[in-house]
């Protein structure tokens, strides 16, 4: 399974070796210019949700249990302040009279019947009209709450510092019941601010700004070094409509400092002094625990030549022209030995040219690969900014265990917490980049060393993409060291649900881009990354869970920047991410959210999750030995029951048309005859669960994918997948059959670092926390990371009893001259790739116009794709020539481990040749 050349045309019939991708070009094509090379079930991470510690108090409950009259009733949030005038409660209509009532020293208690403690009590009159559109809009959830009108003459802004409850009397006037309040809306109507937030420096002064409404009191204590018990200042900030701030000498920067917040929470019913970062910090000492007063434009935080990087960037033309190779900073050098010690597994390292990490990048990029995705680089929990933290085993001790042993998986989760490896998908600051990636974690080191890192990939002709997590936060509450949003203000930034209990449906402690400040802090920090780091694309982790309004605001806001006014073209900054629908912003529940469906015309890029299912088979979540296309369904049985012969040919069908569907750029409205003999479009071609295959308006539109860091790595899941009686080189010719589909599709492809090497981890399904072990990548080509022992048993132990006899087989193990010939046949199948803009449509009527599927219908040869893309010349009218070289291209692809004849009068009218960059390769190996 893989590209293999072809005899001088013509050729009839077509002929199509096993296993195997064919790309024919007319004899009479322009020759080749060497120098155009130069260059979870659905709704899940991609198949999975990495765990973290849930960090939710005690005191919140995710419950639906009736209001009632008592102390306990006032830890749930069940009614809502939606706006100045109006709160929501879910109360019967007429129930009895409905009071607020506020303790400026959270004094509220229940007894006797009756609310005591309170400042202030004010009654409510129920609405006849219910809530308004615009407030059903922005809290579709509660969209048939009773509506309670407050009286115009309140001081709505002071209130909003206290405890809050409203309680409903009875007739007999005893409390019938009584709940806290949650309070975004409000907030947002009162308090929306654009003004300057977080450390703004000038010549004479460095000025802080700080966004807390609900705070009674705000202090900053500024400290000389990252260490110093005593602060040398502490200053008090003063109030404007929400907005704290306070003006310091210019010598404070260089200074930490931290913020003390005097405010009421929600999860402990009191007025608490929280200890908090800025959440607009730009810099941090080790392990996030103060802020560092830097200043991005300085430049003593700049490397040389930094203000003119923009100009050094390799050039783009089109958004269709990126590919995408997502790798990890730790995992590209920590077992590196032509990296330094003290450069392993950190920013610098990409800054050593004659690395084999390096050299194995720079031959990515001269194949073709445009952009780097990094795995999320900002300051996260988990892995101890200060390495001499860091707990190890002993490497002699690993290998000396057999490849099928529990024993490297116990040595690793002892310490998995205390390493130095984590993927970082538990935020803690969003704007600064992560401490244990610098050689130094406390000063400016972190902010240089990154910056170096971007200029160096720019350099060797890589844009580099950041993998962001604005969906959510490690930690809240008022007493985690790593709760910074939660403190600041408490129940505004994290989404919470009817009962005031905070959402965890996307690992733990959603956010809410539905609350005006939270989205401006995802603006604000897209722009920090775009003009400060200059970065060049942003992937949304879980971006379903941030409403579309979010997403198109950024997209808007990136393209806004400019080299002139920002030093960075920001119509060359990609935006993509994971379009799943799950949780409560599925269906729209929390408003229009940025799934798959919903991004369609906006130009942002989703995750195709079909073609990967339909590729691999099944789905994450589904059953391992699931086949799919190219691990062997109908083809090459693995004994696992799929239902008869017929059942599985059909599936095999079915999912060949979920195949083009992808390979169209996964267009909603490409036409193509589907299996059956049909004509329909990509949006009348159905998932299992009756949802369109197709779905995009645009090739940008679409990221087709068949791995990524999530789940099993590509050789993995096919070594899982297949009949254990195949050869390892039938195995290889699947792992290339797989990247050939994603790399010869219309739409942007996307890589997982090491699928060009046959990466392994050890069938680890989720290696969020699993070590260097089990994580390593060698580009010194010798090992491919198979067989290093079980994976960890937290995520796999299920799963051993099918791991246990494969990594003990030694002949499923590939050999360096394996991984030689895999990344060979990567890097010819990039080279390809852009070899011709055909390759690379920019519209979608482009693709609907030119790629054309000819295995069609029910008397289709099983598996086998020919897809052929024409470009523009005399004997068809109406279409331009785009290309200069080649005018007709096919490409087969056939997952049969037999040789298969394909006839078709259409191609056989055309002389064909085999691409001569596969006539230049004449060791085919399993190709």
């Amino acid at each position: 399974m893989s590209a293999a050349l072809l005899s001088y045309a013509p050729l009839s019939p077509i002929s199509a070796p096993s296993e195997s991708t064919r790309f024919l070009l007319p004899t009479h094509h322009k020759r080749l210019r060497l120098s155009s090379l130069t260059r979870y079930r659905p709704g899940l991470k991609l198949g999975t949700s990495r765990p973290l510690t849930l960090r939710c108090s005690s005191t919140m409950h995710q419950s639906s249990t009736p209001s009632s009259c008592s102390q306990d009733s006032l830890f749930y949030s069940r009614a809502f302040w939606v706006s100045r005038s109006i709160i929501a409660w879910n109360v019967g209509a007429g129930e009895g009279e409905c009071y607020l009532y506020a303790s400026r020293n959270a004094a509220l208690c229940v007894a006797d019947g009756e609310i005591q403690g309170h400042d202030v009590k004010i009654k409510l009159e129920q609405t006849n009209y219910g809530l308004s559109q615009q407030v059903v809009e922005k809290f579709p959830h509660i969209r048939d709450y009773t509506a309670f009108e407050v009286p115009a003459t309140m001081n709505c802004q002071s209130l909003v510092k206290c405890q809050l409850a409203v309680a409903i009397f009875n007739s007999d006037g005893r409390c019938a019941s009584a709940t806290g309040l949650q309070l975004p809306g409000i907030l947002d109507e009162l308090f929306s601010y654009t003004g300057p937030l977080g450390a703004v420096f000038d010549t004479e002064a460095v000025s802080l700004y700080l966004w807390a409404p609900t705070a009674q009191v705000v202090r900053a204590l500024i400290y000389k070094s990252p260490s110093e018990t005593d602060p040398v200042e502490i200053v008090q900030l003063k109030e404007l409509k929400g907005v704290w701030s306070a003006k310091g000498p210019r010598h404070w920067e260089g200074c930490y400092y931290v913020y003390e917040v005097s405010v009421y929470h929600h999860s402990t019913l009191r007025i608490e002094k929280c200890v908090s970062n800025d959440p607009y910090a730009r810099g941090l000492s080790a392990d996030g625990k103060r802020t560092l007063l830097v200043n991005l434009v300085s430049d003593d935080v700049k490397p040389e030549g930094w203000d003119n990087l923009q100009d050094e960037k390799p050039d783009l033309l089109s958004f269709s022209d990126i590919s995408l190779y997502e790798l990890h900073v730790r995992d590209f050098s920590a077992n590196d030995p032509t990296v330094p010690h003290e450069f392993q597994g950190g920013y610098l390292a990409f800054t050593l040219q004659d690395s084999a990490g390096v050299k194995h990048l720079k031959r990515l990029s001269s194949a073709g690969i445009t952009h780097v995705h990094l795995l999320p680089t900002f300051q996260f929990a988990g892995v101890e900014d200060e390495k001499h933290k860091w707990k190890h085993v002993d490497i002699e001790k690993l290998n000396s265990f057999p490849p099928d042993s529990e024993e490297q998986q116990a040595l690793i989760t002892a310490i998995q917490n205390e390493d130095g490896y984590n993927w970082g998908y538990n935020p803690v600051i969003w704007g600064v980049p992560k401490g244990s990636y610098a050689s130094n974690a406390n000063g400016p080191c972190r902010i240089i060393e990154f910056r170096k890192m971007v200029q160096a990939l720019n350099r060797i002709g890589l844009r580099v993409v950041l993998d962001v997590v604005y969906n959510h936060i490690n930690a809240s509450g008022h007493f985690d060291d790593f709760s910074v949003l939660d403190k600041i203000v408490p129940g505004y930034y994290l989404r919470r649900n009817a009962d005031g209990g905070i959402e965890h449906s996307t690992c733990v402690n959603n956010t809410a881009s539905e609350h005006f400040m939270v989205e401006r802090l995802i603006l604000d920090d897209l722009k920090c990354w775009a003009v400060h780091f200059k970065i060049d694309g942003f992937r949304f982790d879980l971006m379903g869970h941030i409403m579309k309004r979010t997403m198109v605001k950024a997209k808007s806001l990136l393209n806004s920047l400019s080299k002139d006014k920002n030093g960075v073209d920001g119509p060359s900054i990609y935006i993509y991410g994971e379009g799943w629908d799950f949780g409560e912003v599925a269906n729209n529940g929390r408003g229009i959210n940025a799934s798959q469906f919903n991004l369609f015309g906006s130009g942002i890029g989703s995750f195709n999750d079909r073609i990967r299912d339909a590729l691999l088979g099944g789905s994450p979540f589904g059953h391992p030995l699931h086949q799919g296309f190219v691990t062997g369904l109908y083809l090459e049985p693995n004994g696992h029951d799929l239902g008869d012969k017929a059942n599985v040919e059909r599936m095999l069908a079915v999912s060949k048309d979920h195949i083009q569907v992808g390979m169209a750029a996964n267009l909603k409205d490409f036409v193509l005859t589907n299996c059956d003999g049909e004509e329909v479009k990509g949006s009348e071609v159905f998932l299992h669960d009756r949802k369109p295959v197709g779905y995009a308006s645009s090739p940008i539109e679409t990221v087709n994918y068949v791995s990524a860091h999530d789940n099993e790595t590509l050789f993995d899941i096919i070594s899982l997948k297949t009949p254990k009686d195949i050869s390892v080189e039938e195995r290889c010719r699947m792992n290339h059959l797989a990247t050939s589909v994603i790399a010869l599709s219309q739409g942007i492809p996307f890589f997982h670092s090491g699928d060009e090497m046959l990466r392994s981890k050890s069938i680890d399904r989720d290696s969020y926390n699993s070590g260097d072990w089990f994580n390593r990548l060698d580009f010194s080509y010798n090992s491919n990371n198979w067989g290093v022992g079980l994976p960890p048993k937290e995520k796999n132990e299920w799963n051993w009893p099918l791991i246990k006899p494969r990594l003990a087989d030694p002949s499923y193990k590939p050999q360096k001259s394996h991984i030689l010939a895999a990344v060979e046949n990567f890097s010819n199948l990039m080279q390809i790739r852009y070899s011709s803009p055909l390759f690379r449509l920019r519209t979608a009527n482009s693709i609907q116009e030119r790629v054309r599927f000819h295995n069609t219908g029910p008397s289709w040869i099983p598996g086998l794709i020919v897809m052929s893309i024409e470009d523009g010349h005399p004997g068809v009218p109406g279409l331009s020539q785009l290309d200069p070289i080649y005018s007709y291209i096919v490409v087969i692809i056939n997952p049969d481990p037999t040789d298969v004849s394909f006839a078709n009068p259409a191609l056989r009218a055309r002389s064909l040749q085999l691409h001569p960059i596969q006539v230049s390769y004449v060791c085919f190996h399993y190709i």
